[in-house]
């Protein structure tokens, strides 16, 4: 399975999770949840530290294909995972 099939097959069901959740509780609701406790601290910090090594792929791949890596990071830092997932549906190739 190539990394675009891959992205697409992740990316629709944790998009489904992800608008189920926001109706839910909101946007800030995600947040709140998770910091209602150090366990919730902890799997904020893991998400960030996971997303920033997804990021430190994610802009200089972009760059060697000649786009531009900024709307990649904005977006993750307003979508989370949806967005490096999305870079690999578009861009992703046949590797």
């Amino acid at each position: 399975m190539n990394k675009r099939t891959l992205a697409i097959v992740i990316l629709i069901p944790f998009l489904a999770l992800t608008l189920y959740s926001v109706a839910q509780d909101g946007y800030v609701g995600l947040f709140e949840y998770q910091m209602q406790s150090p366990a919730g601290w902890q799997v904020l910090v893991d998400l960030v530290i996971a997303l920033l090594l997804v990021l430190s792929w994610l802009v200089p791949e972009a760059r060697r294909q000649g786009k531009n890596p900024w709307p990649w990071v904005v977006a993750t830092l307003f979508l989370g995972s949806i967005s490096p997932l999305l870079y690999l549906a578009v861009h992703g190739g046949k590797d």
